[in-house]
C-alpha cells in the first residue's frame, strides 16, 4: 500500500524523478529544458524509447514464439528524427495506416519491405499509391479493399484484418476499443470470412496474414480479456485460412496514467502469447505505439494565470487540447508536475487556452505553490499528442506552432 507521498509520485523512475526539489527528465533538469526549448514544447527521450523497445523484445523472446516481428505504430508519433533514430536501431519495422505515412517512413530510412500497412475506407487513389511501393505488405480491412487490391495487384500475397466482435482497452474505455458488441468499421467479421476467401481466390490473392487490433491502453487487469480475444481470433479466423503464416496481434499495450493503474506485467503478457502461439507455427507480428513512446515524452507548458473561481483554484497554460487531444478525447489524464516542488501541495485544476469547456488538462492535481514558477510539465505526452494536433481556434497545430525535440540516447553513443 502506497503512502500519501508515494501515491502522488507514482510516476517516478530512474530517468523521471525529483532530485531534491528539482524535477529531472532524461538526466536533465526540466527547468533547464524549459529555458532551452520554451513552451509549448514536446521533449522526447530516445534512451527511454530504446529501453521500452528492448523490454518488449525481451518479453517476446520469453514467449518462445516460432518467430516474431516488432513494428512501431507510427501514427503514435511521426517526428522525423525519432523515426530515423528508430530505423538506426534495427529493432523494429513500421506499422503504417496511410499512404503518406508510408512515404514518410521511407523518407526516414525504412525500406518498403519493413513496413506493414493496415487501414480502412481506402480510396482507389490510396490503393494506387500503395501499389507503387514494391515490397510493402498490405492488410485488407474490408471486402472492398480485397477487391480493389486484387484489381491492381492480382496474384499477390495479402493479409486481412478481422473483427472478432470483442475488444480490450484500459479500464474498459469504449472510446479506446476497435471491436465490441456494437458493429464497428474495423475489419472483416466472421460471417464475411467465406466471402473474403472467395473474393481473394477470384483475384488469385494469397492470404498469408491475419491481422487484428481490438483496442488500446490495456494493462495487467485487462490481460484475461486480451487472452480471450487471441483465442477467438485463432478459432474464428486463423485456423480457417490454410495459407496463413503470420498473425498480427495488433498493439494496444498501455502505460499507467494514474497511481492505481500499475505497470503492465510483461511476464504475464508473455505467458498469454506463449499459451496461444508457443505450440503453433505462426510468426507473430506486434505493432505497439503507446507503450514505446508515451512515457518517453513530456510536454512543457508556460503558465499564464492562477486564480480562484468560486471554490476551485485554476492554473492556466499556454496551450490547449488541440496540441495533445487524448485527455479531452479519451479521458486519459496527463499528470501535471512542477519543475520545482517546494512546500505544501494544494489541489488545482490545470486548463488550456482553447475556447471549449472540455479544454481541461487535469482536474484536482496536487501541485506546489506556483507563484514563482513559469512552467508546468505534463508527462505521458510522447504518443498520440503532437501527431493528433489540430489548428482549433487557430492556436496552431504541430506544423505551425508546437515544437518537438529529441534528446539523444547518450548511453549508446
Amino acid at each position: 500500500m502506497m503512502n500519501a507521498e508515494e501515491s502522488q509520485r507514482w510516476w517516478q523512475r530512474d530517468d523521471l524523478a525529483y532530485r531534491g526539489e528539482e524535477l529531472y527528465f532524461a538526466g536533465l533538469a526540466v527547468s533547464t529544458l524549459a529555458k532551452r526549448f520554451g513552451s509549448p514544447a514536446f521533449v522526447y527521450s530516445f534512451a527511454r524509447v530504446r529501453e521500452n523497445l528492448e523490454r518488449v523484445h525481451a518479453a517476446l523472446r520469453d514467449a518462445k514464439l516460432p518467430g516474431y516481428t516488432l513494428l512501431y505504430a507510427m501514427k503514435a508519433n511521426r517526428f522525423a528524427p525519432l523515426l530515423t533514430s528508430l530505423q538506426h536501431t534495427g529493432l523494429c519495422g513500421i506499422d503504417a495506416c496511410s499512404p503518406r505515412e508510408v512515404e514518410h517512413a521511407v523518407s526516414c530510412g525504412f525500406r518498403p519491405d519493413q513496413i506493414s500497412f493496415t487501414a480502412g475506407s481506402l480510396s482507389r487513389r490510396d490503393v494506387d499509391a500503395l501499389a507503387c511501393f514494391d515490397g510493402l505488405f498490405v492488410d485488407c480491412d474490408s471486402l472492398h479493399a480485397i477487391k480493389t487490391w486484387g484489381e491492381i495487384k492480382p496474384g499477390s500475397s495479402i493479409g486481412i484484418r478481422v473483427n472478432p466482435g470483442m475488444g480490450v482497452s484500459r479500464a474498459d474505455n469504449d472510446k479506446l476499443q476497435y471491436a465490441g458488441v456494437a458493429a464497428t468499421k474495423f475489419g472483416i467479421y466472421e460471417e464475411q470470412l467465406q466471402e473474403a476467401l472467395s473474393l481473394a481466390a477470384h483475384y488469385s490473392l494469397k492470404i498469408t496474414k491475419i491481422h487484428f487490433h481490438t483496442g488500446c491502453g490495456y494493462l495487467t487487469a485487462e490481460l484475461p480479456q486480451w487472452d480471450r480475444v487471441l483465442g477467438a481470433c485463432l478459432e474464428k479466423f486463423v485456423e480457417r485460412c490454410p495459407d496463413v503464416t503470420t498473425v498480427n496481434v495488433g498493439g494496444g499495450l498501455g502505460v499507467p496514467h494514474v497511481a492505481s493503474d500499475g505497470v503492465l506485467d510483461l511476464a504475464e503478457w508473455s505467458r498469454v502469447l506463449n499459451k496461444h502461439f508457443g505450440h503453433r507455427q505462426y510468426k507473430v507480428e506486434l505493432e505497439p505505439g503507446e507503450y514505446l513512446l508515451k512515457d518517453a515524452g513530456i510536454l512543457i507548458l508556460g503558465k499564464t494565470f492562477e486564480e480562484t473561481k468560486q471554490t476551485s483554484r485554476f492554473v492556466g497554460v499556454d496551450a490547449g487540447f488541440n496540441i495533445a487531444p487524448e485527455p479531452a478525447y479519451y479521458n486519459l489524464p496527463f499528470q501535471p508536475l512542477a519543475p520545482i516542488c517546494r512546500g505544501e501541495l494544494k489541489q488545482v485544476t490545470v486548463v488550456g487556452n482553447i475556447n471549449e469547456a472540455l479544454d481541461v488538462w487535469y482536474r484536482d492535481a496536487w501541485l506546489p505553490d506556483l507563484n514563482e514558477q513559469d512552467h508546468i510539465v505534463l508527462i505521458n505526452a510522447g504518443a498520440y499528442s503532437a501527431s493528433m494536433a489540430s489548428n482549433h481556434c487557430m492556436r496552431g497545430d504541430g506544423n505551425t506552432m508546437v515544437r518537438e525535440f529529441l534528446l539523444p540516447d547518450t548511453k549508446k553513443q
